[in-house]
């Protein structure tokens, strides 16, 4: 089984939880390529080569795509995911009203190009603690169960 997880972080905070779920993945034997949009060459379209996607982002402001998602989501809405399954996950603040906002927005896309997404969706406040990981465990390990 071929994963990627692809993610976008900037205070660390998603890639840590990103990271976290790798870990999990590996240790059940799950080959997974990782990918930091903007700074690794990913696609849209390179999403094809991979049976299950793990998809991170923290979500701007109130409410807001990341700027470097941006471009992303719109090469991503050509695409069509039928038969792929996708999780997501993110890092939130919630000093902010619209808590995690861009993670349900990339849920409805992943879900409009034809995926299954499975739920539930993973948002973390800030950077994880020691609960946050172990929910983050239980998050991988739930998405194990259901790609296999």
């Amino acid at each position: 089984m071929k994963v990627a997880i692809v993610f976008t972080s900037m205070t660390g905070n998603t890639e840590e939880i990103a990271e976290i779920i790798a870990k999990h993945l590996k240790a059940s034997d799950i080959t997974v390529d990782m990918f930091q949009i903007n700074y690794d060459d990913i696609m849209a379209s390179d999403l094809s080569n991979y049976q299950a996607i793990l998809f991170g982002t923290y979500t701007w402001g109130d409410g807001d795509l990341p700027y470097e998602v941006e471009d992303f989501s719109d090469d991503l809405a050509e695409e069509d995911m039928s038969g792929k399954f996708v999780a997501l996950f993110g890092s939130c603040d919630s000093y902010y009203p619209q808590y995690g906002t861009a993670i349900d927005r990339m849920a409805e896309q992943f879900q409009s190009i034809g995926a299954t997404v499975i739920q539930p969706l993973l948002k973390v406040d800030l950077a994880p603690n020691e609960e946050d990981i172990e929910r983050c465990e239980v998050f991988a390990k739930s998405f194990i169960e259901k790609i296999k």
